[in-house]
């Protein structure tokens, strides 16, 4: 009996918990993820997380469950990225002041463990939801990750959060389909690479284009049709937004039948972000939400794991995660 057929058997064959009605959101998080602090004027800014906590410490979260994001360990790092990556960063890190690994990256003291909780928060995640102890999860740290490539950082992101938690419900939890959606207003080409050849992991993505970094293109499908990609124009708004949803995006994950699926929540196509030019608003991110969830209740009893990714207005990224988080704790 494969995996997908005992999850339609018998619960006393389920491949995963049968999920209580009480289990709700889980909150990731760690107070590293703000000693991570690249210099004066950078947009991935300590100030984004706190604007984000404030937010969450509302009376209104207080259902919210709440755990600390362990360190990632090293063999989850390695099920995406080259050993070499890893040794060059840990050798790297500077005991004081910051070191600069390529235009769009800088490394301070906090932020080589600021990192390693960033995709430990994500193994942590998905270790919950699959196990049955949390029906969805959020995890809010930094830096971000979809950027990030087997070999290198990139774009403010050392380890490939999400890659990092697709491979580690595969490997540990026996997943047979992993699904990542990315709504961050920059195409994350580092998801898009690692799963290139891919056949168990469906990537999809919204983002704004043409825009940093220049991917993520219609026609780029991966080599088993696993990638699907639909580009924004600037200017583009809600209408736009939930059209590439309809129309492309939530047709072939449903199609897909994942057993868990992946967010990288970015909210940098926010109306008042200074690193895009797209103009959602914070129901756009309760809509989208609240359709992943619709489909993740068929395919795969609601188990999310979602991460925060981009977002460097820290008023307007408060306001959407809150939004986000909200629709995540209605199901």
């Amino acid at each position: 009996m494969t995996r997908r057929a005992a999850l339609a058997g018998a619960a006393s064959l389920a491949a995963f918990p049968v999920r209580a009605a009480t289990s709700g959101t889980l909150f990731v998080s760690h107070p590293a993820a703000l000693a991570h602090d690249p210099g004066p004027g950078w947009p991935d800014a300590p100030a984004r997380l706190r604007a984000l906590f404030t937010a969450l410490d509302d009376p209104r979260f207080r259902a919210l469950l709440r755990r600390d994001a362990p360190l990632a360990p090293r063999d989850a790092l390695l099920r995406v990225h080259a050993a070499a990556h890893l040794d060059r960063l840990a050798a790297l890190a500077p005991k004081a002041g910051r070191t600069e690994l390529g235009a769009d990256v800088v490394m301070s003291a906090g932020s080589y463990e600021a990192a390693l909780r960033a995709a430990g928060g994500a193994v942590a995640a998905v270790d919950a939801v699959m196990r049955g102890e949390a029906r969805s999860a959020f995890v809010a740290t930094r830096p971000p990750g979809h950027h990030a490539r087997p070999d290198g950082p990139m774009g403010f992101c050392f380890f490939n959060n999400a890659a990092v938690a697709a491979r580690h419900a595969i490997a540990a939890h026996g997943a047979e389909r992993a699904a990542i959606i990315d709504f961050d207003v920059h195409h994350g080409n580092g998801v898009q690479e690692i799963f290139w050849d891919e056949k168990k992991v469906l990537y999809c993505s919204t983002h704004q284009s043409p825009h940093y970094p220049g991917t993520g293109a219609v026609t780029e499908t991966g080599a088993h049709d696993t990638i699907v990609n639909a580009p924004l124009t600037k200017g583009d708004g809600g209408e736009a937004f939930r059209e590439a949803l309809k129309g492309r995006i939530l047709p072939r994950l449903d199609a897909f039948a994942p057993d868990v699926i992946l967010l990288c929540a970015g909210f940098d196509a926010h109306v008042h972000d200074p690193l895009g030019g797209l103009r959602l608003v914070e129901e756009d991110f309760r809509d989208v939400t609240l359709r992943v969830m619709e489909i993740a209740a068929r395919r795969c009893d609601g188990r999310i794991v979602s991460m925060l990714e981009g977002g460097y207005a820290p008023k307007d990224l408060a306001a959407s995660v809150a939004a986000h988080v909200g629709a995540l704790m209605e199901g």
